[in-house]
């Protein structure tokens, strides 16, 4: 029995098909329409115009479809990028959460041409007990804290190893998934005090020194630096086709698959609890703010002020 020759399967598989020159479907329409649209006004003022005009015209026009045709900005369509362009400059800036829609301003703000808020209507809609994301008709997302091992360390026997164990997993996957690799503050506030504190207890004086001696510099550094880690997500998502229920089960089984996997190469896949997800979605709106810094919510009604330092 013969298997015939073998079929050779693109690297990016969500690569456009080419229908004719080597253009695909929506570079063809993008041709096809622009050079309809100069056939079109030619046959409307072509006898009114001398040719030359014409083509004076026609020369810029068909420049530009042919640009937004084959065009590309950072990887991405020019036609697409100018669309998006133009959605974001059609779309609301101020944004504000609102359940249904934006309620009106009150009688004493001065609305002078500001634009009126539009909804913020944010991907996830909660987070659960069990610590997954309510996605709303997007099913749920589970996040899990996966630790790092130092490859570059590694022999070429272990580093092939790790490789084969890694892609062993992403053959297993049944659904999405996504890696995120974060920056996140670092605060050494608990640690300096944890380490003054622990000083006191010491049975050699030169024991407390060299502990006041770091914890000095611990807050030299936290004070002179902004301090970073590395934080390594590990996002499932399952959609809710079968009820959320099944969903949330789902997620968390391919999260213990995923622990269960990795763990032969050394990592450690630990799932984010209710606050700790809570707080990783609050640190994304604001990535820049201090961990320790308390967020204060005011009320539907509530007049905000903002006092001034003197």
């Amino acid at each position: 029995m013969s298997w015939g020759q073998p079929v050779r399967i693109p690297a990016d598989i969500e690569q456009e098909d080419r229908i004719v020159g080597g253009f695909t479907a929506r570079q063809l329409a993008i041709l096809g329409g622009t050079g309809g649209i100069l056939y079109t006004a030619y046959l409307i003022i072509g006898d009114r115009v001398p040719l030359a005009m014409c083509a004076v015209v026609a020369l810029p026009v068909g420049i530009l479809g042919v640009l937004v045709a084959i065009g590309r900005r950072d990887g991405v369509p020019l036609d697409r990028y100018l669309l998006a362009a133009v959605r974001y400059q059609r779309s609301p800036k101020s944004l504000v959460p609102a359940p249904g829609k934006a309620a009106p301003a009150p009688s004493w703000v001065a609305a002078r041409s500001d634009p009126r808020p539009a909804p913020l209507r944010l991907p996830a809609r909660g987070v659960a007990n069990d610590g997954l994301i309510d996605l709303g008709p997007d099913g749920v997302a589970a996040v899990a804290e996966v630790s790092t091992v130092s490859f570059a360390l590694r022999t070429p026997e272990e580093q092939d190893a790790l490789v084969s164990v890694f892609g062993g997993w992403l053959n297993s996957l049944s659904g999405p998934a996504q890696i995120l690799v974060r920056a996140e503050r670092v605060d050494l506030t608990e640690t300096i005090t944890t380490l003054v504190e622990n000083a006191r207890g010491l049975p050699h004086p030169a024991l407390t020194d060299a502990a006041h001696k770091h914890a000095a510099f611990l807050a030299d550094i936290s004070a002179r630096h902004d301090l970073l880690r590395r934080q390594v997500l590990l996002v499932i998502r399952e959609p809710s086709a079968k009820g959320r229920d099944a969903a949330a089960a789902r997620a968390l089984r391919r999260l213990d698959e995923a622990a269960r996997l990795l763990s032969a190469c050394g990592l450690t896949v630990r799932p984010l609890d209710a606050p700790a997800t809570g707080a990783l979605l609050a640190s994304c709106f604001d990535p820049a703010a201090p961990p320790t810094s308390e967020i204060e919510f005011a009320a539907q009604d509530e007049v905000i002020t903002r006092g001034e330092r003197r």
